[in-house]
């Protein structure tokens, strides 16, 4: 019996030069699970998995006996984490009592994966992605292409070649086709690279607070080992502003030495993230104010002349009230949203008036300029102005009026009479006083010695 069973698994092995065994690929660490046979049943047959040299590995029998763990209830056979060990072939063999039921070879092929030059790397360096396997003496070479790491096909045979940029930073996948039958094998690349910046500005106002995103997803180490010289933060003013009119002014500057923090230049108030080293580099503040309007330059300059930078445009929303914020009941009110130029058509603004307003503002989509004819007290409060895309709101601005009632006949006529009254009685006072000083004026005082010897007015 014992003879039989080897011939057998000759017999199996021999297959290997047919093209009939099962072909697996993988790459060093993967997780390798293999099959038994079709027709296999854990609970009823005994299950053995051999080398090639007819060596057990494991083996099971439909009693729930295992020799490891490393096989599952079905039978199948895990390889957790393979190693250049496992990178052979395997047979597993299904027995009925004594008499063999199925045989199945097992081929398991190793994918390289190398990186020329390895990660990290700058953007506009060079990189060069190479994929190649183990073939089959008298097999059809498998078909191998790259996917980068927005899934779009790049290279061809196994090798790709491209100028980084921060769009190559991520995961890498080497596709093996062999027999209609995908493998994936994957390899990541670190491309040291600030974050993309918003694709729209960001919004702010006077009632809002203002952040300023930058942001880098490399550690310090990739970065200071790539040669980082200096980083900077710019601010540029929006066309037309007092502020700097012949250039841009530094916020902040990068110090590289053993603390990482950021030196204020002038940091127009804002502040930085409190640790750098988790690789948030954005400014903020807890109110924007308006002057923020204008374009802020993130940077970041290596020795190598390289420059990552990333622009940021933030635009103010402001209100603007005609004649001011404290009105009489009765007065016209002209009020203005915007952000100093006609807005684009995928932007929308709508007015929130106070509670108690009796101003009718239903409209989706309202004018900047808002005329109330005659205001009332109703009015006072906070009326605030919003900035819309679709459904998001980006910012909004406050502005808070305040009303006093008109003054009626009656309280004019009670105001004047009043007045009059105390103008009367001044009047009085003063002739009252005059006479008094008039009648001191005609009898005039004298004085004698009393028996005391003091003076005494007569």
């Amino acid at each position: 019996m014992n003879v039989i069973q080897s011939i057998l698994v000759l017999i199996a092995l021999l297959t290997l030069t047919a093209g009939a065994e099962e072909v697996k690929f993988a790459q060093v660490g993967d997780r390798v699970i293999l099959e038994p046979p079709v027709g296999t049943d854990s609970k009823v047959h005994y299950i053995y998995w051999k080398n090639s040299d007819d060596t057990d590995v494991v083996w099971s029998n439909p009693f729930g006996s295992r020799i490891t763990k490393d096989l599952l209830s079905d039978g199948s056979l895990v390889i957790d984490k393979i190693k250049d060990e496992h990178f052979r072939t395997f047979i597993c063999v299904t027995k009925s009592g004594d008499k063999i039921l199925f045989m199945r070879t097992y081929r398991i092929l190793k994918v390289n994966v190398t990186l020329n030059p390895p990660s990290p790397l700058l953007p506009e360096e060079t990189l060069t992605l190479i994929c190649n396997v183990e073939s089959l003496r008298g097999q059809k070479k498998p078909e191998i292409h790259w996917l980068n790491p927005q899934s779009r096909q790049v290279g061809s045979k196994g090798s790709a070649t491209v100028k980084v940029t921060g769009q190559h930073n991520g995961q890498w996948t080497c596709v093996v086709t062999n027999n209609k039958k995908e493998h994936h094998a994957t390899v990541s690349v670190t491309v040291v690279d600030l974050s993309p910046a918003p694709t729209s500005p960001q919004y702010t106002s006077k009632s809002c607070p203002l952040t300023i995103p930058c942001s880098i997803h490399v550690s310090w180490d990739q970065i200071k080992a790539k040669g980082i010289q200096e980083g900077n933060w710019h601010f540029i003013p929006k066309p037309g502003s007092s502020l700097t009119p012949h250039g841009s002014q530094r916020l902040f500057s990068l110090s590289l030495e053993d603390k990482l923090a950021w030196k204020a230049d002038q940091n127009r108030g804002l502040t930085t993230a409190s640790d750098l080293t988790k690789g948030n580099l954005s400014l903020m503040r807890k109110q924007g104010r308006e002057d923020d309007s204008g374009d802020y330059v993130c940077s970041l300059n290596f020795k190598n002349g390289l420059t990552l930078n990333r622009t940021v445009q933030v635009k103010v929303l402001q209100i603007i009230s005609s004649p001011g914020t404290e009105l009489i009941s009765g007065q016209q009110l002209n009020l203005t949203c915007g952000l100093g130029h006609p807005l684009p058509s995928d932007l929308k603004l709508r007015w929130v008036p106070p509670e108690q307003s009796s101003s009718s503002l239903t409209s989706d989509r309202l004018p900047a300029h808002l005329t109330i004819p005659e205001v009332g007290s109703e009015d006072s409060g906070k009326w605030r102005c919003e900035l819309w895309r679709s459904d998001t709101r980006l910012t909004s601005a406050d502005i808070t009026l305040k009303i006093e009632p008109r003054l009626s006949v009656w309280m004019i006529v009670i105001i004047c009479s009043i007045t009059a009254i105390v103008i009367l009685l001044i009047l009085i006072f003063v002739c009252i006083a005059y006479r008094r000083r008039q009648v001191q004026l005609n009898h005039p005082y004298s004085f004698v010695l009393d028996h005391t010897g003091f003076v005494a007015w007569q």
